[in-house]
């Protein structure tokens, strides 16, 4: 049974930088392809960053040079850096790998 759990998320400043985790147990990230989505408050869910299985990252277009995806496999671990925040990114981010879903953490930029 896969459970992620993500972590990291809080209250920051306009142009502060915070770094999520996702942590899966239940099963190995390796060959995974994991995902990072976000939701806003009055607004659809949204994929902001991905994974593939060979280590390949893609980005949505807005987020592009702001945010980068990695993992660590040893610890069964995908990361979220997200640098230069603003209030647009504020949101509820969540990791999956299409199958589950982790409970999110709230990511609040003012």
């Amino acid at each position: 049974h896969v459970q992620l759990v993500e972590s990291g998320g809080g209250s920051v400043k306009d142009g502060e930088s915070l770094t999520l985790s996702c942590a899966i147990t239940g099963a190995t990230n390796s060959g995974y392809c994991m995902v990072w989505f976000r939701q806003a408050d009055g607004r659809e869910r949204e994929g902001v960053a991905a994974l593939d299985s060979g280590g390949a990252t893609t980005y949505a277009e807005s987020v592009k040079g702001r945010f980068t995806m990695s993992s660590d496999d040893a610890k069964n671990t995908v990361y979220l850096q997200i640098n230069s925040l603003k209030s647009d990114d504020t949101a509820v981010y969540f990791c999956s790998d299409f199958n589950n879903w982790g409970p999110g953490t709230q990511v609040t930029v003012s």
